[in-house]
């Protein structure tokens, strides 16, 4: 087994009893040999970036995604057939009595992260519908893989409320822990920028699962990634994240126009 034995009954009581939202977090999530070995298998920040999507936004920055699963080395392509498959998605619907999941084969906006010096990722909700294969999201896994981190380096992940005024849980990402929470519109979550040294990075992977059902009570609203500003981030909150939502609008409107005037 690449996982270590684990209580579904117990889980699904933190998984339920959870705030702000429902969560759980398991600690030597996987087998320790196998968690190593998928640690060892992540490439370097300046490798990573040769091989995958580097975000350089104002709210996630120095972060570099690789979601093409033929690029994964063999371990960490074991980690993904694992987290996907039938076996492992009948205990998630189990523990969080959400039934009818399914892993996405494509990773979309998963898969291998790695994030350098400086990196960050502002406290956002996770887009809750995906257009290309008409499912809801519902659920996100994080596995993070890094041997002897220094919580002083920053990189927690950080659980908060629906108004984004109180942090109810920051968990650092050590080596073979797992985080697990639904998705859904108050599931408030981000990364404390990191201050690790140059030869530092932090390694995780992420997963996502969706149903073809919708959520019970889901009023129709279908959304992208939502960030929030921090109680603390005055500049982010007025002038950045405003500044950068109006960049990103005013790409597509110049396409359209562009269109326009060639039609």
């Amino acid at each position: 087994m690449l996982l270590n034995p684990y209580d579904r009954d117990a889980l699904k009581r933190d998984f339920d009893t959870a705030q702000p939202f429902r969560h759980l977090m398991v600690e030597e999530f996987l087998e320790p040999e196998f968690a190593l070995e998928v640690a060892n298998a992540y490439p370097s920040f300046e490798e990573a970036q040769a091989m995958g999507f580097a975000f350089d936004f104002v709210n996630e920055r120095k972060k570099v995604q690789i979601s093409d699963a033929s690029k994964f080395p063999e371990p960490i392509a074991k980690l993904n057939e694992v987290l996907a498959s039938r076996e492992f998605l009948a205990d998630l619907e189990y523990i969080t009595g959400i039934p009818n999941l399914l892993a996405d084969p494509t990773l979309a906006g998963g898969g291998m992260h790695v994030t350098g010096p400086h990196g960050r990722l502002d406290v956002h909700v996770d887009f809750n519908y995906s257009h290309e294969s008409k499912m809801h999201r519902r659920l996100n896994i994080l596995v993070y893989l890094n041997p002897n981190w220094n919580p002083q380096w920053g990189g927690a992940v950080e659980l908060w409320d629906p108004k984004v005024k109180k942090c109810y849980r920051s968990v650092d990402p050590m080596l073979n822990r797992m985080v697990i929470f639904e998705t859904s519109h108050i599931s408030y979550h981000g990364v404390t920028p990191l201050t690790c040294p140059p030869e530092q990075q932090r390694r995780s992977f992420a997963a996502y699962y969706y149903t073809r059902e919708a959520p019970v009570g889901w009023d129709g609203t279908k959304h992208d990634t939502i960030f929030r500003a921090r109680p603390s981030e005055k500049m982010s909150k007025y002038v950045y994240m405003p500044l950068e939502k109006a960049r990103r609008g005013f790409k597509p409107a110049l396409r359209s126009l562009k269109k326009k005037l060639i039609g």
